[in-house]
């Protein structure tokens, strides 16, 4: 079966990823095809552990087998209400751009060619003003001691447009271990599957306000998605992303990494295209 879906124009889709824009009656929806025949495990973050038969609401008391998912942490209640209205309202002064599978994105980040392993500063101006206490905030976490974001991705899911994101690793090359993501406006499920376990999904909740680090195994071992029936009506995923050893202090590139780090954090930055 040829899954090209033929262009309209009216969302940014490519190959087998599509939205609700593009698809018609014909065709599956293929975003939401993960795993959804494995076995779901329900992950509980004060055990590290994932459970058959219950979930984080149920510690201690979990049930069923269980499964170990090592570099999930997760702080609930981040940030307040009020400071995710306020957060809301600077992120939408900016536009979106569409990307694929139904989602819209903001980048405040080096231009990357992750292919050629190339690093462009031009476009760069740093992290924006409004994301600062967030990063000040995160300095108070020992998951994220020494932990220096020179990017953050805005990407807002909205079930209208049916968005998700396919199983995926973030990129080892440029993108150091800890993947940091504070979640707006709504709970939503992270997916985490891999490819030598093909009957096994891990579904972490992600609650409203709450802030997310994914690193070690989870990082590098599992990979990591969102299924379209977990957006209920609108998310906001703000992601920040460190740089990897090469950047850091004794890697070979660290001089190079030295100067995005310090350019991330003027906090002065504008959108990518804006």
């Amino acid at each position: 079966m040829d899954l090209l879906l033929p262009k309209n124009n009216v969302c940014a889709c490519k190959g087998i990823r599509t939205c609700l824009s593009c698809e018609t009656n014909k065709m599956p929806l293929l975003q939401d095809n993960i795993a959804k025949s494995g076995l779901v495990y329900r992950y509980c973050h004060h055990c590290c552990k994932a459970f058959a038969d219950s979930d984080h609401t149920s510690h201690p008391d979990h049930k069923g087998d269980s499964v170990p998912l090592e570099g999930v942490v997760i702080c609930e209640d981040f940030i307040s209400s009020e400071e995710e209205d306020r957060l809301v309202s600077k992120i939408y002064e900016t536009p979106f751009v569409d990307s694929q599978s139904g989602r819209r994105k903001q980048d405040y980040g080096p231009k990357v060619n992750f292919k050629k392993q190339k690093v462009k500063t031009e476009v760069f101006s740093g992290l924006p003003q409004f994301s600062q206490f967030i990063y000040e905030r995160m300095t108070s976490i020992s998951a994220l001691a020494r932990f220096a974001p020179v990017e953050l991705c805005n990407l807002e899911y909205d079930a209208s447009r049916g968005a998700s994101i396919d199983p995926h690793f973030d990129d080892f090359w440029l993108w150091g271990e800890r993947l940091v993501t504070v979640n707006l406006l709504s709970d939503s499920i992270l997916c985490f599957t891999r490819d030598d376990k093909p009957d096994v999904e891990i579904h972490v909740l992600m609650p409203r306000r709450s802030l997310i680090v994914v690193a070690g195994e989870a990082r590098y071992r599992w990979k990591h998605g969102i299924h379209r029936s977990d957006i209920n009506g609108r998310r906001i995923a703000m992601t920040f992303r460190e740089l990897s050893n090469e950047f850091k202090d004794g890697g070979t590139k660290e001089q190079f990494g030295k100067q995005l780090v310090d350019l991330a954090l003027t906090f002065g930055g504008r959108a990518v295209g804006s």
